[in-house]
């Protein structure tokens, strides 16, 4: 008897330090995605079906992420010397990317990946590091499966909405910025500061009246920052 109760007390220990090891590892590489993640589905769904009937171009250069990225209806205006691909969805932080990569970044196998989110993280609750834990994942899923791909990342924004937010949103860009440059095929593309005017706040002729989004006056600046860092087409 006192031998079975033995195994059962090591058994349990095992069982809840596998459990706490698990639980760890999940939040040391930002595992944890939206509150209902399925939401995105209709989404994704949408652009699986838009692909079978109008399948998107080979050695492109694909725009993804949350809203900021899905409202850039100008993308392909904006960018003319470059195939362009936009895949955002709105309301999305960077660990949804991670869960949907396999259906919407890895199929399209293209040469760079311009990404802007990690506002809705912050606003949802996650902390800087937990963030940038989601963004190395991102990152390594993506590598793992197209090495020749550049990433880039668009600072997260400092949008009038959440100004309240802004010393997190400072720390994510920091930890970002610093992990791109550690690798060539990796960029950080600097909005952040851009996006202040003289007075150090938010420029409030960019944003639209929800002072979250930008307006086309945003766009064009974005376009201005961003194209210097797209990787040409291979010729």
């Amino acid at each position: 008897m006192k031998t079975t109760i033995a195994k059962f007390r090591i058994t349990r220990r095992l069982a809840v330090s596998w459990a706490a090891i698990f639980f760890l590892s999940a939040v040391a590489f930002g595992a944890q995605t939206s509150a209902d993640a399925t939401q995105f589905e209709p989404d994704i769904q949408a652009f699986e079906q838009n692909d079978k009937t109008n399948p998107p171009p080979a050695n492109a250069i694909l725009f993804i992420g949350s809203s900021s990225i899905r409202l850039w209806k100008t993308l392909a205006q904006d960018f003319p010397d470059h195939r362009v691909i936009n895949r955002g969805f709105g309301g999305s932080q960077i660990s949804d990317s991670v869960l949907f990569a396999e259906r919407v970044v890895i199929p399209y196998r293209p040469r760079m990946i311009v990404f802007y989110a990690g506002g809705n993280d912050l606003n949802a609750g996650k902390a800087p590091t937990e963030v940038f834990g989601d963004w190395q994942n991102f990152v390594h899923k993506v590598q793992a499966k197209l090495p020749a791909t550049r990433i880039a990342y668009i600072s997260s924004a400092p949008n009038p909405a959440r100004w309240a937010q802004v010393e997190q949103v400072k720390e994510l860009n920091n930890l970002i910025a610093a992990y791109q440059k550690q690798d060539s095929r990796r960029a950080f593309i600097d909005v952040f500061s851009q996006m202040l005017g003289a007075d150090g706040r938010p420029r409030p002729e960019i944003f639209s009246d929800d002072r979250l989004h930008m307006n086309p006056e945003g766009y064009r600046l974005w376009t201005q920052i961003v194209k210097p860092h797209l990787t040409p087409a291979a010729h």
